[in-house]
């Protein structure tokens, strides 16, 4: 296993800067935002697919300094309601397999999406109940009327371009959110549709991301190092639905912290030990998302305490037995 990032972090800074920084602390690749949310500080698609000359610079920047492109990332909601923002995001998507084509990579990394409750919707509705029921004919219509004919003609897209792993952060907000809603768009596109897979998610939604991983299997296609912290007491008091908002941390119920920040080494010794139970002996890509640190002590903090817990090499044969 090895090593990566998700070089948004540093998008403050200048491409070659942040990856000086990055090749200094001893990681081995960059995940690059390329649209959507993640933006596109370090890495325009459009530009870059415009300009060869760009195109080699920005390989050899990244190349030049030891490391690999784990995958490109345009994390966004291609079935917004809005008609324009929709546009945009799929755009950005589009941008990126074009682009990942171009780079060799397999990998591009998205949310699923989530639509609004009709074709005059305004806003996204995410529905977390079964009752009153209206909420299963929104689910019924977000499914079979937006997200499997989206789905369909996306991974077709990507397909023709040689990228063949759509990986999905499962991610309250978005119809994959859980384990059963990743298997579930899956079953009907198709084995291109996979998880990158944020253990953090899962934690604060009361899933365990052991039995997530196992379900999962070979439909984990990336993953990211990212720990989450729960307060026992805003739990107990108000649940883990928290709206508050990120900076408020006194009073949420969770928070995303810096790996090993909520969760001991314990834990994510059992996390790369069963990533590689179900074959998946790739990147763990940093994300950090941590309020109560620097972007740069916290990218140095879970570097050092991935390192202890990895598993860097081959697995040797059973002498004993």
């Amino acid at each position: 296993m090895k090593i990566g990032v998700l070089t948004v972090l540093f998008g403050a800074q200048p491409l070659e800067e942040a990856l000086d920084f990055i090749a200094s602390a001893g990681v081995e690749a960059v995940e690059i935002g390329a649209g959507g949310y993640p933006g596109t500080a370090h890495c325009n698609p459009q530009m870059l697919l415009e300009d060869e000359r760009k195109l080699k610079e920005f390989q050899r920047a990244i190349f030049s300094r030891g490391l690999t492109i784990s995958a490109l990332s345009c994390h966004g909601n291609p079935l917004h309601p809005n008609q324009e923002k929709a546009a945009s995001y799929h755009k950005d998507f589009e941008n990126t397999v074009l682009l990942a084509e171009r780079l060799g990579l397999e990998r591009v990394i998205t949310f699923s999406g989530c639509p609004g409750d009709s074709e005059g919707a305004r806003y996204p509705n995410w529905v977390t109940c079964p009752w009153p029921p209206d909420f299963l004919e929104i689910l019924k219509w977000q499914w079979e009327e937006k997200i499997i004919p989206y789905w369909k003609e996306a991974v077709e897209f990507a397909k023709t371009h040689g990228v063949r792993k759509i990986c999905l952060e499962m991610h309250p907000g978005f119809v994959v959110y859980n384990t059963e809603t990743l298997l579930k768009l899956r079953a009907a596109i198709g084995e291109e549709i996979g998880a990158n897979f944020d253990p953090s998610h899962l934690f604060w939604q009361g899933m365990d991301p052991l039995v997530s991983l196992r379900a999962l299997g070979e439909a984990v296609y990336h993953v990211h190092a990212k720990d989450v912290a729960l307060d026992p007491q805003n739990v107990a008091r108000n649940g883990v639905l928290d709206t508050k908002i990120y900076s408020d941390e006194m009073n949420r119920s969770w928070i995303f912290r810096t790996v090993g920040y909520g969760h001991g080494a314990d834990f994510w010794k059992a996390f790369v030990s069963t990533l590689r139970l179900i074959g998946y002996d790739d990147v763990l890509s940093i994300e950090h998302e941590d309020s109560l640190m620097s972007s740069r002590e916290g990218f140095l903090k879970a570097v050092a305490f991935l390192k202890d817990v990895i598993i860097a090499e081959k697995a040797g044969e059973i002498w004993w037995a």
